[in-house]
């Protein structure tokens, strides 16, 4: 299947005379639809559906891709189908039917890696709670977490050597998420340097994040800090904790990353196939992480 995509970049270079900024996006967003046919067992693309290719836009945009994001997607998705038909790989055109998404008057909020940077940069790094925030923030950033998922981190759930974080989703699904080298020096920080400062003997209850009377953090003392520090960096964004999330899932898949990958990191069940999920290996979810994440 991946010399096919070589012949369809080569078409794409020689024949359509194409940039090659523009023909790096089709090589990304094609691999990344034939990393996902993979996935689900698809090995020949004769037997590609119209609903094989809906059920793969409907995992761009639940994991997080804004809707002109999957439109450029389909856009690149029927111009391969159309180059196999052509080449008599394929009989017929399976994603000859297939919608663009319409465009929402309001698009989901997705933060720039600059937008991000801005609101680190408005944390101050050296009171303890400046640090704590600082934290939060990169923890949001580099795994994706849910905020509800966040307040719930117990310190044994850190593990600072191995740059994991042990999460309980929704149903109380156990996941692994890795976190990189920028969140675990702010991690290690406030580990370290001022949760011990924090914690009080019966409040604490072991929970990672604690506000300065020694309680768990809850998601609206999360959200209030948030907004405060997107006012301090002047973003006319509406920012919610859970766009910190959006902005990893679109940051990845917009770099190249595995989306089974970005799926297990986020905690998503497998909503395109009724197989059994199976968990991807811990090292490959770090060095996908290390080389797409912009923060790593």
């Amino acid at each position: 299947m991946r010399e096919k995509l070589k012949e369809f970049l080569r078409y794409l270079r020689i024949e359509r005379k194409l940039s090659e900024n523009t023909i790096d996006a089709y090589r990304l967003d094609i691999q990344r639809y034939i990393d996902y046919l993979d996935n689900i067992g698809i090995r020949d693309f004769r037997f590609v559906t119209a609903l094989t290719i809906q059920n793969y836009l409907k995992l761009l945009g639940e994991l997080g891709l804004v809707p002109s994001s999957v439109s450029r997607n389909v856009s690149s998705i029927r111009s391969f189908h159309r180059f196999l038909a052509d080449e008599n790989y394929i009989e017929k055109d399976p994603s000859e039917l297939i919608q663009s998404p319409r465009l929402p008057q309001r698009l989901p909020t997705v933060l720039s890696l600059d937008e991000i940077e801005r609101i680190l940069g408005a944390i101050e790094d050296n009171t303890a709670i400046g640090i704590r925030d600082r934290a939060i923030v990169e923890t949001l950033y580099s795994t994706g977490v849910r905020v509800s998922e966040l307040v719930n981190i117990k310190t044994g759930d850190v593990f600072l050597k191995e740059s994991f974080i042990r999460v309980f989703g929704k149903g109380a699904k156990e996941r692994l998420v890795p976190f990189g080298e920028r969140a675990k020096r702010e991690l290690l920080k406030y580990v370290n340097g001022v949760r011990p400062g924090l914690a009080r003997k019966r409040k604490s209850k072991d929970f990672l994040f604690l506000n300065f009377k020694g309680e768990p953090l809850t998601r609206i003392g999360v959200w209030k800090l948030i907004q405060k520090y997107v006012r301090k960096a002047d973003i006319r964004k509406r920012v919610s904790p859970h766009v910190f999330r959006h902005s990893f899932a679109t940051h990845l898949i917009e770099g190249g990353a595995n989306l089974r990958a970005v799926q297990e990191m986020l905690g998503h069940a497998d909503i395109s196939t009724t197989q059994i999920y199976t968990h991807l290996d811990r090292n490959y979810l770090i060095e996908v992480h290390k080389r797409f994440h912009p923060r790593w």
